[in-house]
């Protein structure tokens, strides 16, 4: 077992230009509770680094001399596994490698520090901080898992925005009892992930039939990435996985992944359901935000919807799993033992948001289950 220890979360660069290394330096070590215990410039002197201090976190590029950061990368899980966030410069032309690395057991990517605008580098730097606290407290194989300085799910945050940022509050719906007069429509899965969310969505996605009912997923993850993960699934999965468009219709056999950067909000019209992207601000520290889907899930879906909320740092998706529940929605978060991150499903549990709980191979069934009790309902209805 790993001793529990309050100390800060040890973070390796490896990156071969000397003004990135800087960069990322300089924000890691601005949180109090990281600190950058050494820079390499290329897989080689990485492995010497972890020779003399193993690392809570490796902050890794792709593109590296003498060792490409993929092939260091498999090596590193097959040897030594330690959690590794790739660092992109987030081109289009990447797009492919990175779902490969996050295959090979990479836990997150980040976008490179850029100085374009304050507001870009706070972003930046802050979604680079939390990156290295939630992948210091993932679950690899054969290890122990990691304690550090704040529990995963009580990362302080200061001026966070809710979902009232994007859409009203539920309180008007449930003073008129919306829920008891919603019709009857084709039933509805809302899934929000993080941290380990790429490869547990391949798990449940890829073990669905093509008669499955709609889906629509947020996964945290950066812009122009979506994409490239909705085509890669879309190749080995039975249901059609796409990369949500505004106004896009929801339809059976279809699942829908938010666009890096923008929220996405589903609309009722009528029977019909279309989803909306909104470039509004970060909600509980995400564009795409969960709560933000799952508030608008629970207004125009209620009892006719199920949401799960899978692994991942932070709280984002529990309040919005506790109004999808308080509007008559089936709800499941996802188990420790499965989580990579047992973060967001943990905060869902102690709210009192999930009506489930179910390890990650079971996730796939309760979808089955729900859409099989769903349309037995209807049919006597």
């Amino acid at each position: 077992m790993t001793e529990l220890t309050t100390s800060k979360i040890r973070v390796l660069v490896v990156d071969d230009s000397a003004s990135v290394r800087t960069a990322l330096s300089d924000i890691i070590n601005s949180d109090p509770e990281l600190e950058v215990m050494a820079t390499a410039t290329d897989p080689y002197v990485a492995v010497e680094r972890i020779r003399h201090e193993v690392p809570d976190v490796i902050f890794l590029d792709i593109e590296l001399p003498r060792m490409d950061g993929l092939t260091f990368l498999r090596k590193l899980m097959s040897q030594r596994p330690i959690p590794v966030v790739i660092c992109s410069s987030l081109t289009q032309d990447g797009s492919d490698m990175f779902l490969q690395a996050m295959e090979a057991g990479a836990v997150d990517i980040v976008a490179k520090p850029q100085m374009d605008t304050a507001q870009f580098l706070h972003e930046s730097s802050m979604r680079i901080c939390d990156a290295a606290k939630a992948a210091a407290h993932a679950r690899m194989p054969g290890t122990a898992k990691r304690r550090v300085a704040a529990p995963v799910a009580q990362i302080k945050v200061e001026g966070k925005l809710t979902a009232d940022a994007i859409l009203p509050p539920l309180t008007d719906l449930r003073r008129t009892n919306l829920i008891a007069r919603l019709p009857q429509t084709e039933p509805l899965i809302a899934i929000g992930a993080s941290t380990g969310g790429t490869e547990a969505l391949r798990e449940v996605l890829e073990a669905l039939p093509e008669t499955s009912p709609a889906i629509l997923i947020v996964q945290h993850m950066p812009a122009k990435f979506t994409a490239a993960f909705a085509r890669r699934l879309n190749t080995t999965c039975a249901v059609t996985v796409k990369e949500a468009e505004d106004g896009d219709v929801v339809l059976p056999g279809q699942v829908l992944i938010a666009p890096g950067n923008q929220h996405m909000v589903l609309v009722r019209n009528g029977a019909r359901y279309t989803v909306r992207l909104d470039d509004g601000p970060h909600v509980a520290r995400h564009r795409p935000s969960v709560d933000v889907l799952f508030r608008s899930v629970a207004q125009s879906a209620g009892k006719n919807a199920l949401g799960m909320l899978l692994t991942g740092m932070g709280d984002d998706g529990a309040n919005g799993l506790l109004e999808m529940r308080g509007m008559g929605s089936t709800t499941i978060a996802q188990d420790e033992a499965t989580s990579v991150v047992y973060g967001m499903p943990k905060e869902a549990v102690q709210r009192g948001a999930a009506v489930k709980i179910r390890p990650l191979d079971r996730m796939a069934a309760e979808i089955a289950a729900f859409a099989h009790a769903h349309n037995s309902s209807g049919d006597s209805a």
